[in-house]
């Protein structure tokens, strides 16, 4: 069964395996991670959030006007409910420039409308994009699907019926968004949330890797922003 509970907004700009990275740092320098979250919130301004880091799992998906960041050697990791775009090819054509020379991940899901949307682009150049959810369908699939999609759209990943309700429609799709958002996670990342239709462990510990926290002001007017 798919985690339920799984919600993501995670930007990652790398130069090598993200989870190679992540096993090998605890926190990175603040005001690189400070420029990482302007970057993503060009318009506005942000500032400290306070003086303690946030945890990698709680910074996942961090609350409405808050960007946590991190900056080392190799990778640029932002999390912030503003990347959460349904179609995302058309993530802001900045933020797609800032991958010259680097991967980009883009991985974003939300368990209450079992959403999910990644992308990949290899030195500015979209490789793969999809978003899907029961309710809206197949909103975007762009490029050849990744070998560890292949399993979920080939029906071994089915959203068996819940026995204890009658007249159940069958799901909407061939599988849990969030089963595959999760095994995509594991693949970008080395890690997941809850991981409970993943069988391999993640490698990255989620709670040992430090973000810094920015909260997001409006540039004009100095007002708390969504």
């Amino acid at each position: 069964m798919a985690a339920m509970g799984a919600k993501t907004a995670i930007l990652a700009y790398a130069d090598a395996a993200v989870a190679d990275v992540l096993q090998n740092v605890s926190a990175g320098d603040v005001d690189r991670a400070a420029a990482l979250a302007a970057r993503v919130r060009p318009a506005q301004s942000i500032s400290r959030d306070d003086d303690d880091p946030w945890e990698l799992a709680d910074a996942i998906y961090p609350p409405q006007r808050i960007v946590c960041a991190l900056s080392v050697q190799g990778l640029d990791l932002v999390c912030d409910r503003g990347i959460m775009i349904d179609r995302p090819s058309q993530l802001p054509a900045h933020l797609v420039a800032a991958s010259r020379g680097r991967r980009l991940y883009l991985h974003a899901m939300h368990s209450v409308v079992d959403w999910l949307a990644f992308a990949v682009w290899d030195d500015r150049r979209l490789v793969r994009s999809l978003s899907l959810s029961p309710d809206n369908g197949i909103i975007e699939d762009i490029g050849e699907r990744f070998p560890l999609e292949r399993p979920y759209w080939e029906g071994q990943h089915p959203v068996e019926p819940d026995p204890t309700w009658e007249d159940e429609e069958p799901y909407a799709l061939p599988f849990h968004p969030l089963g595959l958002g999760e095994r995509a996670m594991l693949e970008f990342f080395g890690f997941y949330v809850e991981g409970g239709s993943v069988a391999t462990e993640p490698v990255v510990d989620i709670w040992g890797v430090e973000m810094q926290g920015f909260r997001v002001t409006s540039a004009l007017h100095g007002e708390t922003t969504d």
